[in-house]
């Protein structure tokens, strides 16, 4: 089980700290601007929608991956952007909540077709 949250967070570190690295260090111009915006609208919620539904499947393990990817969006977000600005743990707290959403969605929609006797 820790290989597959060592796994997991090298995934969230790829994402959180490689991304804005690669945006702010070969985009340049309005270019990196756009590219922002993707990642911060576009990539991110749908990572951490991701790794909620996965994080679903064994959550008495898993629970920290989105936790710990929000924090590792926090420290890339300051080492790349704006160190210390305050909207970047809104943005943290924002893709948490979409996480733990994706959780809580995928727990109810298993139970429900556990419940109606579906299988695959």
């Amino acid at each position: 089980m820790k290989k597959n949250i060592l796994l997991r967070l090298a995934v969230s570190a790829v994402v959180m700290l490689g991304f804005p690295y690669l945006a702010v260090t070969y985009v340049e111009g309005d270019a990196g601007m756009v590219v922002c915006l993707l990642l911060f609208f576009a990539v991110n919620p749908l990572f951490f929608l991701c790794i909620g539904a996965d994080a679903a499947r064994d959550i008495c393990h898993l629970w920290s991956v989105p936790v710990s990817s929000a924090a590792l969006f926090v420290v890339g977000a300051w080492v790349f952007f704006d160190r210390g600005e305050a909207a970047f743990i809104l943005y943290a707290v924002a893709y948490l909540v979409l996480g733990m959403a994706a959780v809580l969605l995928t727990i109810w929609i298993s139970r429900r077709v556990k419940r109606a006797g579906f299988r695959p």
